[in-house]
């Protein structure tokens, strides 16, 4: 096949878009912006369910304690009421030693139920402490992922705009070569991801392998318009000077 030196470096300059187009693609699959955000929203995800956990939790412990502050307050109504008849003096004596014993162990009683009902208050103000804590580590993460969102959008943006400027340059280049050319460039490329690539210094840029002396003689000999392939890879060698 034929191809005019000029059609070749064309070709050669659209292997370099088409490089480039991959390149891009890559980095934006890639974006570590993207990567971190992923990963921040993850931790506010886990943020905001270890919160609602624990507002499930507190309404727990607030039962729980409603039903201690219950039977505190009914010790203490007994308590005041067996005190009550006590300070009245119309009791028998032996009714009168009930009410003490009974009083004292009320008295017994109440210290318990109080120290539950402290323990349980202290577990509430640790789980509203730790509600706290979530709560402002979700509104650090959304600001931290708001913050992201920006970054990520502005480095696709630079990225999208470079690819639309290769792809300018890419058609400008393409439209001045001819089809025959352009349709065997693209059957190469297709197959193995390289359709061209530069001969310097007796090795091809497209597999990175010398190629042997006798091709290297045989190739010398072409015409300039003579379309030369790559033994080992089948892309376009483009000789360069």
């Amino acid at each position: 096949m034929k191809a005019s030196p000029q059609d070749q470096r064309s070709i050669l300059d659209v292997q370099g878009f088409d490089f480039a187009t991959s390149t891009i693609n890559n980095k934006i699959k890639t974006l570590p912006e993207v990567t971190e955000l992923n990963a921040t929203v993850i931790r506010a995800n886990n943020a905001r369910d270890l919160r609602i956990a624990a507002q499930t939790e507190l309404s727990d412990v607030k039962r729980e304690l409603l039903r201690a502050e219950g039977d505190v307050e009914q010790i203490v109504t007994r308590i005041t009421r067996d005190e009550a008849r006590l300070s009245s003096g119309s009791a028998s004596p032996k009714e009168l030693e009930q009410l003490q014993h009974e009083v004292g162990s009320l008295n017994a009683r109440r210290s318990e139920l109080e120290e539950v009902e402290l323990e349980i208050m202290m577990r509430v103000e640790a789980t509203n402490t730790r509600i706290s804590d979530l709560e402002n580590e979700e509104k650090t993460l959304a600001s931290e992922i708001a913050d992201l969102e920006i970054r990520k959008e502005n480095a696709l943006a630079a990225l999208n705009n470079e690819l639309e400027s290769i792809a300018k340059e890419r058609s400008e280049t393409i439209a001045s070569v001819e089809k025959a050319l352009v349709d065997l460039y693209e059957k190469i490329r297709s197959s193995n991801g390289t359709g061209a690539a530069a001969l310097v210094g007796g090795q091809c840029k497209g597999c990175h392998l010398s190629v042997n002396t006798v091709e290297l003689g045989r190739i010398a000999g072409l015409p300039e318009d003579e379309l030369v392939r790559c033994e080992e890879c089948r892309c376009i060698l483009v000789r360069v000077k």
